[in-house]
């Protein structure tokens, strides 16, 4: 114990590694981004094309199989991507313990719950038709 306490935090710091939480974070940030530009474009590309039309057309091209996947695929990148980034400015910028805890929680469920309910849109407009 006592020769625990003589050692510097360096020399208790090495040979634990790192954590690499960072790495995976930045990664999944940059796959989410780089999915998001094809379904983002495809996803405008589409709006402007049923553009002027009635619910019913809107409804008919979602109940389409490739349509309702991709549609899923943007709201699932969409949140994710967004819950990342929300992730880092939500650390970087909340300084008290708790506080940081308790917006990191509910800006997760926030995240999740519209991504389900998003996606529960397109399954029921899918399987209306």
């Amino acid at each position: 114990m006592a020769a625990e306490r003589m050692r510097s935090p360096l020399g208790r710091a090495i040979g634990l590694g790192s954590a690499k939480e960072g790495v995976g974070h930045w990664w999944a940030q940059r796959v989410t981004a780089l999915a998001l530009v094809p379904l983002a474009l495809w996803f405008v590309a589409g709006v402007i094309a049923l553009a002027g039309t009635d619910r019913a057309v809107f409804v008919a091209w979602v109940s389409h199989p490739v349509p309702a996947v991709l549609l899923v695929l943007l709201l699932i990148a969409t949140f994710y991507h967004a819950a990342l980034g929300l992730q880092v400015v939500i650390e970087d910028y909340i300084h008290a313990e708790a506080v940081r805890l308790g917006a990191l929680i509910v800006m997760r469920l926030l995240c999740f719950a519209l991504a389900v309910l998003g996606i529960f849109a397109v399954l029921k407009m899918a399987f209306a038709a």
